[in-house]
Protein backbone atom coordinates (compact mmCIF):
# COMPACT_ATOMS: atom_id res chain seq x y z
CA UNK A 1 0.00 0.00 0.00
CA UNK A 2 1.24 3.45 -0.90
CA UNK A 3 -0.13 6.42 1.04
CA UNK A 4 -0.34 9.90 -0.44
CA UNK A 5 -1.24 13.05 1.47
CA UNK A 6 -2.66 15.84 -0.68
CA UNK A 7 -2.39 19.23 1.05
CA UNK A 8 -5.39 21.49 0.49
CA UNK A 9 -4.76 25.10 -0.39
CA UNK A 10 -6.81 27.96 0.99
CA UNK A 11 -7.04 26.64 4.55
CA UNK A 12 -7.74 29.22 7.28
CA UNK A 13 -4.69 31.05 8.59
CA UNK A 14 -2.61 28.91 10.91
CA UNK A 15 -4.21 25.65 9.83
CA UNK A 16 -3.62 23.08 7.14
CA UNK A 17 -5.80 20.18 6.00
CA UNK A 18 -4.86 17.28 3.77
CA UNK A 19 -6.63 14.46 1.95
CA UNK A 20 -5.37 10.88 2.23
CA UNK A 21 -5.41 8.46 -0.70
CA UNK A 22 -4.35 4.82 -0.38
CA UNK A 23 -2.99 3.04 -3.46
CA UNK A 24 -3.09 -0.75 -3.72
CA UNK A 25 -1.72 -3.02 -6.45
CA UNK A 26 0.49 -2.29 -9.47
CA UNK A 27 0.64 1.43 -10.23
CA UNK A 28 1.27 1.30 -13.98
CA UNK A 29 -0.72 -1.68 -15.22
CA UNK A 30 -2.85 0.41 -17.59
CA UNK A 31 -6.07 0.32 -15.54
CA UNK A 32 -7.23 1.94 -12.33
CA UNK A 33 -10.30 1.95 -10.08
CA UNK A 34 -11.02 4.59 -7.44
CA UNK A 35 -13.42 4.36 -4.51
CA UNK A 36 -13.98 7.34 -2.25
CA UNK A 37 -15.91 7.47 1.01
CA UNK A 38 -18.23 10.12 2.47
CA UNK A 39 -17.81 13.19 0.30
CA UNK A 40 -20.89 14.16 2.30
CA UNK A 41 -18.86 13.93 5.49
CA UNK A 42 -21.81 13.33 7.82
CA UNK A 43 -22.82 10.17 5.92
CA UNK A 44 -21.12 7.64 8.16
CA UNK A 45 -21.84 4.17 6.63
CA UNK A 46 -19.33 4.68 3.77
CA UNK A 47 -16.58 5.51 6.27
CA UNK A 48 -17.02 2.09 7.89
CA UNK A 49 -17.20 0.42 4.45
CA UNK A 50 -13.88 2.12 3.64
CA UNK A 51 -12.37 0.75 6.85
CA UNK A 52 -13.29 -2.79 5.78
CA UNK A 53 -12.10 -2.18 2.21
CA UNK A 54 -8.74 -0.98 3.46
CA UNK A 55 -8.11 -4.23 5.30
CA UNK A 56 -9.39 -6.44 2.50
CA UNK A 57 -7.39 -4.61 -0.19
CA UNK A 58 -4.21 -4.87 1.90
CA UNK A 59 -4.74 -8.63 2.20
CA UNK A 60 -5.45 -9.00 -1.52
CA UNK A 61 -2.32 -6.99 -2.34
CA UNK A 62 -0.19 -9.11 -0.03
CA UNK A 63 -1.56 -12.25 -1.70
CA UNK A 64 -0.72 -10.92 -5.16
CA UNK A 65 -4.37 -10.91 -6.24
CA UNK A 66 -4.61 -7.30 -7.43
CA UNK A 67 -4.09 -7.18 -11.21
CA UNK A 68 -4.53 -3.41 -11.45
CA UNK A 69 -4.32 -0.39 -9.16
CA UNK A 70 -7.17 0.28 -6.76
CA UNK A 71 -7.20 3.69 -5.08
CA UNK A 72 -9.16 4.17 -1.85
CA UNK A 73 -9.94 7.59 -0.42
CA UNK A 74 -11.08 6.56 3.08
CA UNK A 75 -12.49 9.98 4.04
CA UNK A 76 -13.03 12.22 1.04
CA UNK A 77 -13.95 15.41 2.87
CA UNK A 78 -11.64 16.66 5.64
CA UNK A 79 -13.43 20.03 5.56
CA UNK A 80 -16.83 18.53 6.25
CA UNK A 81 -15.48 16.14 8.90
CA UNK A 82 -14.55 19.19 11.02
CA UNK A 83 -17.87 21.02 10.64
CA UNK A 84 -19.99 20.75 13.79
CA UNK A 85 -22.62 23.27 14.78
CA UNK A 86 -24.36 23.14 18.18
CA UNK A 87 -23.34 19.52 18.60
CA UNK A 88 -24.56 18.40 15.19
CA UNK A 89 -22.35 17.28 12.32
CA UNK A 90 -22.82 19.43 9.18
CA UNK A 91 -21.09 17.55 6.38
CA UNK A 92 -23.31 18.04 3.32
CA UNK A 93 -22.75 21.76 2.72
CA UNK A 94 -19.62 23.84 3.28
CA UNK A 95 -20.48 26.34 5.98
CA UNK A 96 -18.45 29.19 4.42
CA UNK A 97 -20.11 29.09 0.98
CA UNK A 98 -23.27 27.04 1.47
CA UNK A 99 -22.18 24.85 -1.46
CA UNK A 100 -22.98 21.15 -1.57
CA UNK A 101 -19.70 19.23 -1.42
CA UNK A 102 -20.76 16.96 -4.32
CA UNK A 103 -21.75 19.73 -6.77
CA UNK A 104 -20.06 22.26 -9.06
CA UNK A 105 -17.08 20.21 -10.23
CA UNK A 106 -15.10 21.53 -13.22
CA UNK A 107 -16.22 20.53 -16.72
CA UNK A 108 -12.91 19.77 -18.43
CA UNK A 109 -14.20 18.63 -21.83
CA UNK A 110 -13.77 21.83 -23.87
CA UNK A 111 -10.36 22.71 -22.41
CA UNK A 112 -9.07 19.15 -22.91
CA UNK A 113 -10.36 19.00 -26.50
CA UNK A 114 -8.59 22.25 -27.31
CA UNK A 115 -5.31 20.99 -25.88
CA UNK A 116 -5.28 17.87 -28.11
CA UNK A 117 -6.17 19.54 -31.40
CA UNK A 118 -3.99 18.07 -34.17
CA UNK A 119 -2.54 15.38 -31.89
CA UNK A 120 -5.18 12.62 -31.90
CA UNK A 121 -4.81 9.43 -33.93
CA UNK A 122 -7.05 6.64 -35.16
CA UNK A 123 -6.24 4.56 -32.07
CA UNK A 124 -8.77 5.05 -29.26
CA UNK A 125 -6.45 3.83 -26.49
CA UNK A 126 -3.73 6.29 -27.50
CA UNK A 127 -6.34 9.04 -27.61
CA UNK A 128 -7.50 8.14 -24.10
CA UNK A 129 -3.96 8.62 -22.77
CA UNK A 130 -3.61 11.97 -24.54
CA UNK A 131 -6.99 13.17 -23.33
CA UNK A 132 -6.28 12.18 -19.74
CA UNK A 133 -3.01 14.10 -19.83
CA UNK A 134 -4.87 17.06 -21.30
CA UNK A 135 -7.48 16.92 -18.54
CA UNK A 136 -4.79 16.87 -15.86
CA UNK A 137 -3.23 19.95 -17.46
CA UNK A 138 -6.56 21.73 -17.86
CA UNK A 139 -7.47 21.05 -14.23
CA UNK A 140 -4.08 22.28 -13.01
CA UNK A 141 -4.69 25.53 -14.91
CA UNK A 142 -7.97 26.18 -13.07
CA UNK A 143 -7.90 29.00 -10.54
CA UNK A 144 -7.99 27.79 -6.95
CA UNK A 145 -8.66 30.39 -4.27
CA UNK A 146 -10.57 28.53 -1.54
CA UNK A 147 -10.16 25.33 0.40
CA UNK A 148 -13.35 23.93 -1.16
CA UNK A 149 -12.04 24.62 -4.67
CA UNK A 150 -8.78 22.89 -3.72
CA UNK A 151 -10.70 19.86 -2.43
CA UNK A 152 -12.69 19.63 -5.67
CA UNK A 153 -9.55 19.95 -7.78
CA UNK A 154 -7.70 17.30 -5.74
CA UNK A 155 -10.55 14.78 -5.83
CA UNK A 156 -11.17 15.21 -9.54
CA UNK A 157 -7.45 14.98 -10.36
CA UNK A 158 -7.33 11.60 -8.58
CA UNK A 159 -10.11 10.26 -10.82
CA UNK A 160 -8.90 11.33 -14.28
CA UNK A 161 -6.85 8.16 -14.84
CA UNK A 162 -9.53 5.85 -13.42
CA UNK A 163 -11.62 3.48 -15.52
CA UNK A 164 -14.06 2.98 -12.62
CA UNK A 165 -15.03 5.61 -10.04
CA UNK A 166 -17.38 4.74 -7.17
CA UNK A 167 -18.49 7.60 -4.92
CA UNK A 168 -19.78 6.05 -1.68
CA UNK A 169 -22.61 7.87 0.13
CA UNK A 170 -25.77 7.09 2.08
CA UNK A 171 -29.28 8.53 2.15
CA UNK A 172 -31.42 9.60 5.10
CA UNK A 173 -33.40 6.34 5.43
CA UNK A 174 -33.27 4.17 2.32
CA UNK A 175 -32.59 0.92 0.59
CA UNK A 176 -29.28 0.47 -1.18
CA UNK A 177 -29.41 2.28 -4.53
CA UNK A 178 -27.21 3.76 -7.24
CA UNK A 179 -27.01 6.89 -9.39
CA UNK A 180 -25.27 6.79 -12.76
CA UNK A 181 -25.55 7.64 -16.46
CA UNK A 182 -27.14 5.54 -19.22
CA UNK A 183 -23.88 4.76 -21.01
CA UNK A 184 -22.85 1.51 -19.27
CA UNK A 185 -26.10 -0.33 -18.46
CA UNK A 186 -24.57 -3.80 -18.10
CA UNK A 187 -21.84 -2.51 -15.78
CA UNK A 188 -24.55 -0.74 -13.76
CA UNK A 189 -26.58 -3.94 -13.46
CA UNK A 190 -23.45 -5.83 -12.43
CA UNK A 191 -22.67 -3.31 -9.69
CA UNK A 192 -26.26 -3.46 -8.48
CA UNK A 193 -26.17 -7.26 -8.49
CA UNK A 194 -22.93 -7.38 -6.49
CA UNK A 195 -24.27 -4.90 -3.91
CA UNK A 196 -27.82 -6.31 -3.90
CA UNK A 197 -29.11 -2.85 -4.76
CA UNK A 198 -32.68 -3.06 -6.08
CA UNK A 199 -32.54 0.30 -7.86
CA UNK A 200 -30.28 2.37 -10.11
CA UNK A 201 -31.44 5.88 -11.01
CA UNK A 202 -30.28 6.90 -14.47
CA UNK A 203 -29.77 10.38 -15.93
CA UNK A 204 -27.77 11.80 -18.82
CA UNK A 205 -27.20 14.98 -16.81
CA UNK A 206 -28.80 15.63 -13.44
CA UNK A 207 -27.74 19.26 -13.02
CA UNK A 208 -25.11 21.32 -11.14
CA UNK A 209 -22.15 19.13 -12.27
CA UNK A 210 -22.13 16.48 -9.49
CA UNK A 211 -18.89 14.66 -8.77
CA UNK A 212 -19.68 11.32 -10.43
CA UNK A 213 -20.95 12.88 -13.66
CA UNK A 214 -17.87 15.10 -13.88
CA UNK A 215 -15.81 11.90 -13.95
CA UNK A 216 -17.85 10.02 -16.56
CA UNK A 217 -19.79 12.49 -18.71
CA UNK A 218 -16.63 14.30 -19.78
CA UNK A 219 -16.01 11.38 -22.17
CA UNK A 220 -19.33 11.61 -24.00
CA UNK A 221 -18.80 15.37 -24.28
CA UNK A 222 -15.34 14.72 -25.75
CA UNK A 223 -16.90 12.37 -28.30
CA UNK A 224 -19.19 15.19 -29.39
CA UNK A 225 -16.34 17.74 -29.48
CA UNK A 226 -13.95 15.44 -31.40
CA UNK A 227 -16.13 13.69 -33.98
CA UNK A 228 -13.29 12.91 -36.38
CA UNK A 229 -11.40 10.65 -33.97
CA UNK A 230 -12.27 7.57 -31.92
CA UNK A 231 -12.86 8.46 -28.27
CA UNK A 232 -13.84 5.76 -25.79
CA UNK A 233 -16.27 6.21 -22.92
CA UNK A 234 -13.27 5.60 -20.73
CA UNK A 235 -14.79 5.93 -17.26
CA UNK A 236 -17.75 4.30 -15.55
CA UNK A 237 -18.72 6.37 -12.52
CA UNK A 238 -21.55 5.82 -10.07
CA UNK A 239 -22.76 7.10 -6.74
CA UNK A 240 -23.51 4.26 -4.31
CA UNK A 241 -26.02 5.02 -1.56
CA UNK A 242 -25.30 2.66 1.36
CA UNK A 243 -28.85 2.65 2.75
CA UNK A 244 -29.53 5.20 5.54
CA UNK A 245 -27.54 7.30 7.98
CA UNK A 246 -28.16 4.97 10.93
CA UNK A 247 -27.24 1.77 9.05
CA UNK A 248 -23.81 1.55 10.65
CA UNK A 249 -22.68 -1.95 11.61
CA UNK A 250 -19.74 -4.21 10.90
CA UNK A 251 -22.08 -6.77 9.35
CA UNK A 252 -23.48 -4.33 6.76
CA UNK A 253 -20.11 -2.69 6.09
CA UNK A 254 -18.40 -6.06 5.55
CA UNK A 255 -21.24 -7.16 3.26
CA UNK A 256 -20.92 -4.00 1.19
CA UNK A 257 -17.12 -4.15 1.06
CA UNK A 258 -17.35 -7.74 -0.16
CA UNK A 259 -19.87 -6.69 -2.82
CA UNK A 260 -17.63 -3.89 -4.06
CA UNK A 261 -14.66 -6.25 -4.27
CA UNK A 262 -16.73 -8.83 -6.17
CA UNK A 263 -17.63 -6.08 -8.62
CA UNK A 264 -13.98 -5.13 -9.06
CA UNK A 265 -13.11 -8.80 -9.59
CA UNK A 266 -15.80 -9.11 -12.27
CA UNK A 267 -14.36 -6.00 -13.91
CA UNK A 268 -10.92 -7.61 -14.06
CA UNK A 269 -9.14 -5.86 -11.18
CA UNK A 270 -8.84 -8.83 -8.81
CA UNK A 271 -7.87 -12.42 -9.55
CA UNK A 272 -8.72 -15.43 -7.48
CA UNK A 273 -11.69 -16.19 -5.27
CA UNK A 274 -13.48 -13.19 -3.71
CA UNK A 275 -16.84 -14.93 -3.33
CA UNK A 276 -19.69 -15.61 -5.70
CA UNK A 277 -22.45 -13.22 -6.75
CA UNK A 278 -25.99 -14.35 -6.09
CA UNK A 279 -28.67 -13.67 -8.73
CA UNK A 280 -30.22 -10.29 -8.00
CA UNK A 281 -32.23 -7.89 -10.14
CA UNK A 282 -31.20 -4.23 -10.09
CA UNK A 283 -33.92 -2.19 -11.78
CA UNK A 284 -32.68 0.70 -13.95
CA UNK A 285 -35.19 3.56 -13.79
CA UNK A 286 -34.99 7.20 -14.89
CA UNK A 287 -33.93 9.70 -12.25
CA UNK A 288 -36.54 11.97 -13.83
CA UNK A 289 -39.10 9.36 -12.79
CA UNK A 290 -38.20 9.64 -9.11
CA UNK A 291 -41.01 11.69 -7.56
CA UNK A 292 -41.06 13.28 -4.10
CA UNK A 293 -43.83 13.56 -1.55
CA UNK A 294 -43.67 16.99 0.11
CA UNK A 295 -45.21 18.08 3.41
CA UNK A 296 -48.22 20.38 2.82
CA UNK A 297 -47.84 21.74 6.36
CA UNK A 298 -45.68 21.19 9.42
CA UNK A 299 -46.33 18.17 11.58
CA UNK A 300 -45.51 14.75 12.95
CA UNK A 301 -44.76 12.07 10.36
CA UNK A 302 -46.37 8.64 10.54
CA UNK A 303 -45.33 6.32 7.71
CA UNK A 304 -47.68 3.62 6.45
CA UNK A 305 -45.10 1.87 4.22
CA UNK A 306 -41.47 0.83 4.75
CA UNK A 307 -38.68 1.63 2.27
CA UNK A 308 -38.14 -1.16 -0.24
CA UNK A 309 -41.82 -1.68 -1.00
CA UNK A 310 -43.18 -1.49 -4.52
CA UNK A 311 -46.20 0.80 -4.21
CA UNK A 312 -49.15 1.67 -6.44
CA UNK A 313 -50.27 5.13 -7.50
CA UNK A 314 -52.71 6.40 -4.88
CA UNK A 315 -51.43 4.09 -2.14
CA UNK A 316 -51.30 5.72 1.32
CA UNK A 317 -47.68 6.38 2.31
CA UNK A 318 -47.34 8.95 5.10
CA UNK A 319 -49.53 11.05 7.39
CA UNK A 320 -48.55 14.58 8.37
CA UNK A 321 -50.25 15.44 11.66
CA UNK A 322 -50.38 19.01 13.03
CA UNK A 323 -50.61 18.55 16.81
CA UNK A 324 -51.64 22.17 17.39
CA UNK A 325 -54.29 22.69 14.73
CA UNK A 326 -55.44 19.07 14.83
CA UNK A 327 -55.09 18.74 11.06
CA UNK A 328 -53.99 15.44 9.51
CA UNK A 329 -53.07 15.04 5.84
CA UNK A 330 -52.55 11.66 4.20
CA UNK A 331 -50.04 11.66 1.34
CA UNK A 332 -50.32 9.02 -1.37
CA UNK A 333 -47.86 7.71 -3.92
CA UNK A 334 -47.97 9.75 -7.13
CA UNK A 335 -46.97 6.76 -9.32
CA UNK A 336 -46.44 3.03 -9.37
CA UNK A 337 -42.87 2.55 -8.24
CA UNK A 338 -40.28 1.61 -5.63
CA UNK A 339 -40.45 3.48 -2.33
CA UNK A 340 -36.71 3.77 -1.86
CA UNK A 341 -36.00 6.67 0.51
CA UNK A 342 -37.65 8.71 3.25
CA UNK A 343 -36.99 11.37 5.87
CA UNK A 344 -35.56 9.95 9.11
CA UNK A 345 -36.65 12.81 11.36
CA UNK A 346 -40.28 12.48 12.34
CA UNK A 347 -41.09 16.20 12.43
CA UNK A 348 -41.39 18.04 9.12
CA UNK A 349 -41.66 21.66 8.11
CA UNK A 350 -44.06 22.80 5.39
CA UNK A 351 -42.68 21.99 1.94
CA UNK A 352 -40.10 19.50 3.21
CA UNK A 353 -39.39 16.46 1.05
CA UNK A 354 -40.56 13.40 2.99
CA UNK A 355 -40.23 10.40 0.68
CA UNK A 356 -39.25 9.42 -2.85
CA UNK A 357 -40.81 6.88 -5.18
CA UNK A 358 -38.94 5.68 -8.29
CA UNK A 359 -41.38 5.25 -11.15
CA UNK A 360 -40.74 3.83 -14.60
CA UNK A 361 -41.37 6.94 -16.74
CA UNK A 362 -39.62 10.30 -16.76
CA UNK A 363 -41.89 12.93 -15.23
CA UNK A 364 -39.53 15.73 -14.22
CA UNK A 365 -37.21 18.11 -16.05
CA UNK A 366 -34.49 20.53 -14.96
CA UNK A 367 -32.26 19.83 -11.97
CA UNK A 368 -33.04 16.30 -10.86
CA UNK A 369 -31.00 15.93 -7.65
CA UNK A 370 -31.88 17.31 -4.24
CA UNK A 371 -29.94 20.27 -2.92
Amino acid sequence: MRSQHHVLRGSPSGTQRSLLSLHFGPAHSGRQALLQCALHADEIPPLLVGYHLRQRLASLEAAGQLKHEVVLVPAANPIGLAQHLWGRHQGRFEINSGHNFTRHYPDLAAAAAERVQGRLSDDARTNTRLLRAAMHAALAACTVETELQSLRQTLLDLTIDADIVLDLHCDNQAVMHLYTTPHHPEVTRDLGRCLQAPLALIAEESGDFPFDESCSMVWSKLQALLPGHPVDLACFAATVEHRGEADVSHALAAQDADGLLRFLARQGFIQGDVGSTEPFDCSLRPLAGSLPLNAPHAGVLVYHVEPGAEVKAGQAMVEVIDPIGGESTLLRSPVDGLFYAREQQRWAQAGQKLARVAGFEAKRTGKLLSA
